[in-house]
This record gives structure tokens, C-alpha cells and sequence, in this order.
């Protein structure tokens, strides 16, 4: 059966309905330059499903696959080991199908293991409350600073040179439809970060300060004195965090004196998947705050009988409130992604936790130290958890990185690609190592490197 069985009658009635003699003026409004003159140039009109399944196989084996290759991507997307035991837990059907748990007399599983979630990012945040999740860590960081302007009644925000630059783009581009003054700057290639210049661009007009901990660079820092200098001139300190792992290891931000917690949290349970779909986490370290929050708030309540029941307690959307009213309009609760986090977490436990953020530490000490050893590479941190930044000698990183590539070795993200146009940042290497990596994954990268810089050219690489 076609997919819409029409007939000519059909159609003939349904055109006078809209008052239009042929079908072609109903797109009267499209430019002609934009119309297709005929069939789409060397595209056949219709294959079996068998050859269409042929040729996308093909396709599919040109991706240089994560699990099959040395791997050191990272820059806001980790690759984690997922225990099978995840995906078997949200492919059931009552977590695969369901929808916004509206009506808790039939999503009490739904409303249970968000409001779990919810636990388990407070604790790993050290704040007070944490929401349903949101759409993804970028988002995140822009609903923090929003709500940092609802709160203080002020409008500029300003951004770490180190915050990861497309959350600072996310948020300069919500920026212009609010009005808000989004104060940003380039990272400084130093050891650690400098918290001193980020302090002094605070003033009296300020909602918040923005900063990733650890940074773009692979920095981490004590935010203590930071969150101080904020509060003395009433802003809030939003803390970005894109790898919850590290956070096993490291002092939550919240018990730094962060105000609001946001981040990434697809490296716990969520795959690469080639770009998503991804998990915003939000948390508040003061319980004043949670009016002000974005999204969804599962709750614990007791039902008519005396029985422990769940509810969205907090629902603070134009979909449910008025609009006026909504702190957010993007609150999307990425529910299954959500399920794949606190499944994860719930596996591991809090011992778990701190031993796989120990052996990515381990693993990545050990990278570093070989990498080190590559001649025309400098190690520039002084501290890090997973990731680290790498100056490179003589040769642009893109250029090494696409080198990397074509010999089967995924050597991580150029600093120039994400700051195209910075000078300073086009010989910076960020190198990820996680519990997947392994020391012969370390010393290929390492051979495969020394070989490329001690290179007179590059060559052009495939197209």
C-alpha cells in the first residue's frame, strides 16, 4: 500500500477546499531558483531494501569507530565503558515508551528513578537540590545563567576564558534574545588557571561568574576564593562540569561555594553514538533557589493509603504554568538518557566511583609522562584529572590531528578548531585517556606522533 492512498478525486477535492487548481500552487511562495526542475541528479528513483541496506553499510564502514581505534577524543565528550547492564535497564519497554510522567498513579517506576537521579547529581554536585535534567550541558550552562539573572535582578554574566567555547557561544546566542550583557575572553595558555583576572572582571552589575572546573584545558582549581569574590559583590558562581567522572576524585563544586552546578552527564551511562543525544544535569547548592530553577522536580509524597509515592513536585515550564511566569522554554527532560546516568551510577556506587576515577587518572598520568618524552611536546598543566593539554612544536594541531586520523589513531581535539583564529591555541593538543584506554593505545599515539613532527611536510590528507 502506498504511504498516503489517495485518488485523483481526493485530491481534486481537497485543492478546491484550499482553493487552488493544482498542487504546484501551493507553492506558488517558493522562489523558482529553490524549485527542482526534475528528478534529483544521479540519485536512482528506488532501490530494494536489501541494496539500500548494502550501500549504507558501505557508508557506515568509512566511520572510524570509537571502540575499534586508539581513542584520546574528549573536549566535552568522553567515552566511558558502559556495563551491559544499562542498556538492558532502558530498553525495557515501560522506560523505552514512556512520556512526561504527568499522571503519577501510572509512572510511579518513571517518577522513582528520576527522583533517584535527582539524589545522586545532588551528592555528586555537594548541592541541595538537582532538577529532572535538561537537554544538554551547553543548554544547561545558559539556563544557569538565566536563572542567575532571575535571582540577583542583574544582567551581565560574566564567562571564563576557559569555559568550554561552544557553551559560551550557546550562551551568547539565548543572550540576544533577553538583552543580556555576556562578558567573555580568550583562556590563558598558562599552567593553571588564572583565577585572579576572572576576579577582577567582577562588578556590581554582575548575576554571575561562569567557569568550568576543570577547564577546556584540563585544568582543575580550587573555586573557594572565587565564589568568595563573587558573593562579596552579590553574584552567584555557576560551575560547569563536563566530566562527572572527575568529580569521583575531586572536591564537588558545590562544597567550593558554587551556587549553581550545571554540566554534562553523557560520560556516565550515554554512549558517543557519533553526537548524541546528550543529558543536561542543573543542581543549586542553596534549597531557596529551587523556585527558581528550570525544568522538572520529582518529589516524594504519600499516597491516600500511607504508601511512599513519587510526583513532579515542581514543573516550572510555559507548558504547565503561565508563560510570563516560566523560567525556561527549553527544559526538555531527556528522561532515558537520564535512566542510562543513574543506572550507571547505581552500579558503580560511591566505591565504584571513586575507583574508575582513579584508574582514568592513573592511565592519564601515564599518557602524559610518555607524551612528554616525544620531542617538540610540552606538557602544559601543572594539574589534571583525565584530560590534558599538549603544546606541539613547529606544526599546527589540526594538521597533526587529521595526520593522526588517517593512520587508524584518533589523537584528540585541536584547541585551533575550537578557537580558529587564536594564534596561541593553534599548536595546542587536548588529549583525553579514560578506564577504555590502554598502554599499547598510549604508546601508538606516542609513535605515531614523534613520527608526524619529526616530518619536513604533512601529507595532504584523503579526501
Amino acid at each position: 500500500m502506498r504511504y498516503l492512498p489517495l485518488t485523483d478525486t481526493d485530491r481534486e477535492d481537497m485543492l478546491a477546499k484550499c482553493g487552488a487548481t493544482s498542487i504546484d500552487d501551493l507553492f506558488v511562495d517558493v522562489p523558482e531558483v529553490a524549485r527542482l526542475d526534475g528528478p534529483i541528479r544521479d540519485l536512482p528513483m528506488h532501490a530494494s531494501e536489501m541494496a539500500v541496506e548494502r550501500h549504507m553499510k558501505a557508508l557506515a564502514k568509512k566511520n572510524l569507530a570509537a571502540e575499534t581505534t586508539p581513542f584520546f577524543l574528549g573536549a566535552g565528550a568522553y567515552r566511558h565503558h558502559i556495563p551491559a547492564s544499562v542498556d538492558t535497564v532502558i530498553s525495557r519497554g515501560e522506560f523505552l515508551t514512556a512520556y512526561t510522567p504527568y499522571q503519577p498513579e501510572i509512572a510511579q517506576g518513571t517518577l522513582q528513578m528520576l527522583f533517584e537521579f535527582q539524589t545522586q547529581v545532588a551528592r555528586l554536585y555537594g548541592c541541595a537540590v538537582a532538577n529532572a535534567s535538561l537537554y544538554d550541558g551547553s543548554t544547561a550552562c545558559w539556563e544557569a545563567v538565566a536563572m542567575a539573572g532571575r535571582v540577583t535582578k542583574r544582567s551581565r554574566a560574566v564567562l571564563s576564558g576557559a569555559l568550554h567555547p561552544h557553551y559560551a557561544q550557546v550562551v551568547k546566542t539565548m543572550a540576544q534574545f533577553t538583552g543580556d550583557e555576556i562578558a567573555t575572553a580568550q583562556p590563558a595558555i598558562t599552567p593553571e588557571p588564572n583565577l585572579e583576572t576572572l576576579t577582577s572582571r567582577i562588578d556590581e552589575n554582575t548575576s554571575c561568574v561562569v567557569v568550568q572546573y576543570p577547564d577546556i584545558l584540563g585544568r582543575p582549581c580550587d573555586l573557594t576564593k572565587l565564589a568568595e569574590a563573587a558573593h562579596e559583590k552579590g553574584a552567584l558562581l555557576v560551575v560547569v562540569n563536563t566530566e562527572p567522572v572527575a568529580l569521583g576524585a575531586m572536591k564537588a563544586p558545590g562544597e567550593m561555594g558554587a551556587d549553581i552546578v550545571v554540566g554534562e552527564g553523557q560520560a556516565l551511562g550515554v554512549g558517543l553514538q557519533f553526537g548524541g543525544p546528550y543529558l543536561g544535569l542543573f543542581a543549586v547548592r542553596d534549597p531557596k533557589h529551587v523556585r527558581q530553577m528550570p525544568g522538572r522536580l520529582c518529589g516524594e509524597t504519600v499516597a491516600a493509603e500511607g504508601k511512599r509515592g513519587f510526583v513532579l513536585t515542581l514543573s516550572t515550564r510555559e507548558q504547565h504554568i503561565r508563560r510570563e511566569k516560566a523560567t525556561s522554554n527549553i527544559c526538555t527532560n531527556s528522561g532515558l538518557c537520564a535512566l542510562a546516568f543513574t543506572t550507571h551510577m547505581t552500579l558503580l556506587g560511591e566505591k565504584g566511583l571513586r575507583q574508575l576515577a582513579a584508574e582514568n587518572h592513573r592511565l592519564a598520568c601515564l599518557a602524559a609522562d610518555r607524551l612528554e618524552k616525544v620531542p617538540g611536546v610540552k606538557l602544559l598543566n601543572n594539574a589534571f584529572f583525565n584530560e590534558f593539554t599538549l603544546m606541539l612544536d613547529g606544526k599546527p594541531a589540526r594538521e597533526i590531528v587529521r595526520y593522526l586520523a588517517d593512520r587508524g589513531v584518533l589523537g584528540g581535539v585541536s584547541l585551533g578548531r575550537l578557537y580558529p583564529g587564536v594564534e596561541a591555541l593553534e599548536h595546542a593538543l587536548l588529549v583525553a585517556v579514560t578506564e577504555t584506554t590502554t598502554e599499547e593505545d598510549i604508546e601508538t599515539l606516542a609513535s605515531e606522533l614523534e613520527a608526524v613532527l619529526t616530518q619536513d611536510n604533512l601529507v595532504e590528507p584523503a579526501q
